[in-house]
């Protein structure tokens, strides 16, 4: 029986209790890192290197991030890659593309691997739309992610809320033309996503009706990754969906 692996968790916050508790439930060791904020007057150099210590002497193999987006990040994956350890990064990706490319290369370098956590193209009507659409065209694509919970980081909600309905795309129909999408907070929850084909409504996903252990999917295809498996949500896919975001805000605001 293959061991499982691990992880330790960086970051205090609520999303870092649920992915603690989750992995705990799957018997995964967890190791907290909960005082991992850069001080104010404290070097780059030096931040990264006390978390690349702690992560060398902290026995785990993958580094989860459940901390917001920032220029902490990257700092992060490179001090937990210097250390051996795998890294999971909570959306959205914010790094650029040359910092994306020197992550990838560390990573790839040491025969790490570096992912995005896109759970909801783990769905089983997600995989379907993979399976049956992910080569063809003619496709319009659409999605809805609304929340009632107000912007606690400060991202915008397309960038945060959105990010997942553009990984969803990219990872199942990347030949489709989005032609709508709404996000927003403090409003009432809604979350879905939807194909058209010559103004038919041919497909459709309700997100917020989903009751299925996509976070432990996640998990599962990660560990199968570190032992020579596929991992479609590595950095690569990250930047794509970020520069989809992108694209549209551009959009949105010609």
């Amino acid at each position: 029986m293959t061991e499982l692996c691990r992880y330790v968790i960086v970051g205090r916050g609520r999303w870092a209790s649920r992915m603690d508790a989750i992995l705990a439930g799957e018997g995964h060791p967890t190791i907290p890192l909960n005082e991992s904020r850069r001080g104010p007057t404290e070097p780059e150099d030096s931040y990264r290197e006390r978390l690349r210590d702690f992560f060398a002497k902290s026995a785990g193999q993958v580094a989860w991030l459940c901390v917001p987006p920032g220029h902490h990040v990257p700092v992060m994956v490179e001090a937990a890659l210097d250390a051996g350890l795998h890294v999971i990064v909570e959306k959205p990706w914010f790094c650029s593309r040359e910092e994306t490319g020197v992550l990838e290369a560390l990573a790839r370098g040491r025969r790490l691997i570096v992912g995005i956590h896109y759970e909801y193209c783990l769905m089983e009507q997600a995989q379907r739309w993979r399976r049956e659409w992910h080569g063809g065209s003619g496709l319009n694509f659409g999605g809805r992610m609304k929340i009632q919970r107000p912007n606690h980081l400060g991202l915008h909600a397309l960038e945060n809320l959105g990010s997942h309905l553009f990984a969803i795309q990219e990872y199942c129909v990347p030949r489709s033309t989005a032609t709508e999408m709404d996000c927003g907070y403090e409003q009432k929850d809604e979350r879905r996503a939807w194909l058209d084909k010559k103004d038919q409504r041919v497909a459709e996903i309700d997100l917020l009706a989903n009751k299925e252990p996509i976070i432990q999917r996640f998990i599962a295809q990660l560990e199968s990754a570190t032992h020579g498996g596929e991992f479609p949500f590595n950095l690569q896919f990250g930047f794509k969906v970020a520069e989809r975001v992108a694209l549209w805000r551009q959009r949105a605001h010609s």
